[in-house]
């Protein structure tokens, strides 16, 4: 079998630790190296202690072009800036870059400097990555060479609206919107508003209107088809290791239907068997996505006692390090090297 040669430029965080749980495993891939910053020297099982025992690859100080030597592709799990610098260096070869960070998920240039830094390090090439949400952009992944890994929130928060997305029904709306957001989110990296005794028992908001991942759902939403739409994003800090939920309401037209409304959402994941579009009275939860790369999408139309108006409510739940983060790039990778999004990623979570 020839197998597909990966590195890893960033392994001593969360989502690197998440990608070679999966890549480790499986008998088409060889993980050849894995550059870090931090804990040179020692053992990937001795800094993510469920590969203890597995592997011999240590973390490496090398330059981004000696981790790719004799590699197809490599995950840049960098945070912002320092990831675009490492993939400049990089744009000369002929290995394929899948981005965890925000760097090149923005088309515009302005969007960037006002939710991620003042510049860009190479601000020529935003737009020429595919963003890497399979549910909207299979077929231009298949064929990419830079792929830019969406973020948590936009993944979480434009799934549960692209089939509305796609048929208008988001064009000249203001959707309202909160999510709740794991600690994991926030790195590995201690932080003086996510270390346990401020997360635990503690729910707090955050970033209110500000959120660097706002213009991204913006984006992915009008990639969908919606126009002119709106955004008012309240993110919420939970007391949770792993997790995330988004609750989207939005004023829907009169006449809208659930029935039609749930069909609609039932056409549109109709290929992907990893998004489960709940039954009327089910909400989705997290602790039953949790560890997996699902999506739970509950969806519910109210008529207003006073006023007749209808509300459409969109929630769904995830796991922002899988598929909010780096089980999201194996789906690219899959889709890269030519299997399904799904290929070997269906494993079933654990209840409770």
């Amino acid at each position: 079998m020839n197998k597909v040669k990966v590195s890893i430029i960033g392994g001593s965080g969360f989502l690197a630790a998440e990608l070679m749980r999966n890549l480790l495993v499986r008998d088409d891939v060889e993980l050849l190296r894995v550059s870090s910053k931090g804990h040179i020297g020692q053992n990937i099982g001795q800094v993510h202690r469920t590969f203890y025992d597995m592997s011999d690859l240590v973390l490496e100080d090398i330059s981004p072009t000696e981790c790719v030597d004799g590699a197809d592709l490599v995950f840049l799990a960098m945070p912002h800036i320092i990831a675009a610098k490492v993939a400049m260096e990089l744009f000369d070869t002929q290995v394929k870059i899948i981005d965890l960070s925000g760097d090149f998920r923005l088309e515009k240039a302005d969007d960037y400097t006002r939710v991620y830094a003042s510049e860009h390090p190479c601000p020529e090439r935003l737009g020429t990555f595919v963003y890497g949400m399979p549910e909207l952009h299979s077929e231009q992944i298949r064929d990419a060479q830079y792929v830019a890994n969406p973020g948590c929130f936009a993944t979480c928060i434009a799934a549960s609206l692209l089939p509305l997305a796609k048929h208008g029904a988001l064009n000249d709306k203001t959707v309202r919107l909160v999510a709740l957001t794991g600690s994991s989110g926030s790195g590995v990296h201690p932080q003086a508003g996510n270390h346990h005794t401020i997360r635990s028992n503690n729910i707090k908001a955050y970033k209110i209107f500000n959120h660097q991942h706002t213009p991204e759902i913006r984006q992915t939403l009008n990639a969908a088809g919606a126009k002119q739409v709106s955004l008012d994003f309240v993110p919420v800090s939970a007391p949770l290791p792993r997790g995330m939920m988004s609750i989207a309401q939005f004023d829907a037209p009169e006449g809208v239907c659930e029935d039609h409304v749930r069909e609609l959402y039932q056409d549109y994941f109709a290929d992907f068997p990893l998004i489960s579009v709940l039954p009327k009275g089910m909400t989705p939860e997290v602790v039953s996505v949790k560890n997996t790369l699902r999506i739970e999408i509950g969806l519910d139309i109210k008529i207003d006692e006073v006023s007749g108006k209808r509300t459409v409510c969109a929630i769904a739940a995830l796991d922002n390090l899988i598929k909010g983060g780096a089980g999201q790039a194996i789906q690219n990778f899959n889709l890269m090297t030519g299997h399904e999004n799904a290929y070997q990623l269906q494993q079933l979570g654990m209840w409770p």
